[in-house]
């Protein structure tokens, strides 16, 4: 027997209408490339997004081709997310912090027809165009006024000259929930970048889950700022959430710095952000130096990379601010897990609690996940029994596009490449990458918990703990320090830091000091070419 209630597919389309219908004087505040801030509505962004579509039906793109972005957070950005995916097309979004060859690669590998950028991405294009082989068309996204006469690239348009007389009328069309509505590259650390391809079902899914008390807790009353970049995972979903909620959406574009990420917060009266531990740690320093205080600022959700506790300390105890600590990747959404208290966590003290936001969090409504050891047996969840960490759920990747690398899956579950430890309670604490764990007279040692205590040292700016091949012990830690501005630090001093706080075995064998950490496209720390970089090194232990 079958229920008997009505049947509609879930598609992103069906997001802008109700966000329109139900939120279209809510706003949509962003920092152009241009240097002013912009202001629209909804009603706008759903007007703009049809007119969007008629312009790629004018094109005559067929379905499910791919119309690729580089572009910062801003209005425009969104229009594009629902216009391309609303009409069946399926939007790329390029990472623009790529090198270009890699951009270049990723374009024809997915085929792309459309290239749409922002104005201070023109040199990247310039850079690739010609050898792009797929796109036919090239977008700035710009008023006609400025766009350059001689870019070079054959055929360039302006954004508002290519879609602004389009009709405002566009019947969204009915398909398939499960057609691909967006796509987007792994960072491809080791060989060629792969692709997780998004389907609309996964996308409102992954949205309407992200949203939920326990996850995210977007709300009408919310003004939401992600920092995290529209170009890497779907701004980790949260464009999608706030339509479905209709959240005020604060979009900084290029000026990604501490000032002017805390001048944005402040004066759009923002309630909820969303980044990486990196660009926190610059808006805090900010902070910090000019005795600023948050008004409005509620809670951030911080991914990406593990969150040092003296980060959430900062946020917690010096500016009132819940920090949301969280994982997930790009396979997943990205969101697996979200850091929320349970009700028997509430009566905790304060450093209870903090034992427990420390870690990445419970599993999301969707979300599956074990711990397994080498021989693929499961193994507890009481906190301490650390293994490979799989997942599984209507979000997750089953293969890569193009069906790159073959099946990831193992009997259904799909590897994240981490190391990690499960609680009773269900809360998963992110131990290392499987490939940066520590191997010491065959114990392991966590790279994140080492990092995590040089990080509360007043004067470390960042830290990244590697492993030394070592004669006797196979591999020891050494701890790569980037010093706060101004302050100083001695070797002996950061090693008589680790007393007491670790097992002896386990603090580092030395500290190097280094100008800067070598960061990824997505603001992770890049161990491998730090190892690179550290190729000569010799324990003084060895």
């Amino acid at each position: 027997m079958l229920g008997l209630m009505q049947s509609q597919q879930l598609l992103i389309s069906s997001l802008i209408d109700f966000a329109e219908r139900h939120h279209g004087e809510g706003e949509i505040v962003s920092r152009r490339v241009e240097g002013d801030i912009h202001r629209c509505s909804y009603k706008d962004i759903a007007r703009r997004s049809r007119q969007v579509a008629n312009a790629l039906d004018g094109m005559q793109l067929a379905f499910g081709d791919r119309v690729a972005t580089l572009a910062w957070n801003g209005y425009r950005h969104l229009e594009l997310y629902f216009g391309v995916s609303g009409s069946g097309r399926v939007l790329h979004t390029l990472n623009p912090r790529l090198h270009p060859d890699q951009i270049v690669w990723i374009a024809n590998h997915s085929e792309d027809q459309v290239l749409c950028f922002d104005m201070s991405f023109l040199p990247i294009v310039k850079a690739v165009h010609a050898r792009c082989t797929t796109i036919k068309h090239f977008i700035a996204l710009c008023d006609a006024t400025n766009l350059p006469a001689d870019s070079g690239i054959p055929g360039l348009q302006s954004y508002e000259a290519w879609m602004g007389n389009q009709a405002a009328q566009y019947a969204w069309p009915e398909f398939d929930e499960n057609s691909a509505s967006s796509m987007c590259y792994t960072s491809g650390t080791t060989g060629n970048p792969k692709a997780a391809l998004y389907s609309h079902r996964s996308t409102i899914l992954h949205a309407w889950a992200g949203a939920m008390p326990d996850a995210l807790n977007m709300s009408a009353r919310d003004s939401v700022l992600p920092v995290v970049p529209m170009f890497h995972v779907n701004a980790w979903g949260l464009p999608y959430s706030a339509a479905m909620t209709g959240a005020k959406m604060v979009f900084p574009g290029p000026a990604m710095d501490g000032k002017s990420i805390f001048d944005l917060i402040e004066s759009e009266k923002v309630t909820f952000a969303a980044g990486v531990p990196t660009v926190w740690q610059m808006m805090l320093g900010h902070m910090q130096q000019g005795g600023l205080r948050f008004s409005t600022l509620k809670r951030t959700v911080i991914g990406g990379s593990a969150c040092p506790p003296a980060m959430i300390s900062a946020f917690n105890d010096d500016y009132g601010v819940e920090v949301l600590h969280a994982w997930g990747m790009t396979e997943m959404s990205p969101l697996g897990t979200v850091c929320t208290l349970k009700n028997k966590h509430l009566s905790l003290d304060a450093s209870q609690k903090m034992a427990v936001r420390i870690k990445q969090g419970r599993g999301i409504y969707g979300v599956d996940m074990k711990i397994i050891d080498e021989k693929g047996e499961e193994l507890p969840w009481d906190g301490k029994a650390y293994g490979d960490l799989l997942v599984k759920g209507p979000w997750v990747i089953r293969e890569y596009f193009k069906g790159e690398g073959g099946s990831p899956l193992v009997k259904g579950w799909f590897p994240t490449g981490d190391v990690a430890t499960i609680d009773a309670d269900g809360y998963l604490q992110i131990t290392d990458r499987s490939k940066d764990v520590i191997k010491s007279g065959g114990e392991w040692i966590s790279s994140i918990d080492v990092e995590n205590i040089a990080m509360a040292h007043p004067a470390v700016a960042m830290a990244a703990c590697i492993g030394m091949k070592h004669p006797k012990w196979d591999e020891r830690p050494v701890v790569v320090v980037v010093k706060k501005p101004g302050a100083d630090l001695a070797r002996e001093e950061l090693l008589a830091f680790f007393e007491g706080k670790t097992a002896k075995w386990q603090i580092p064998d030395d500290v190097i000091f280094i100008d800067a950490i070598p960061l990824g496209a997505t603001g992770k720390m890049q161990k491998v070419k730090l190892r690179e970089t550290l190729k000569d090194y010799h324990l003084p232990t060895a």
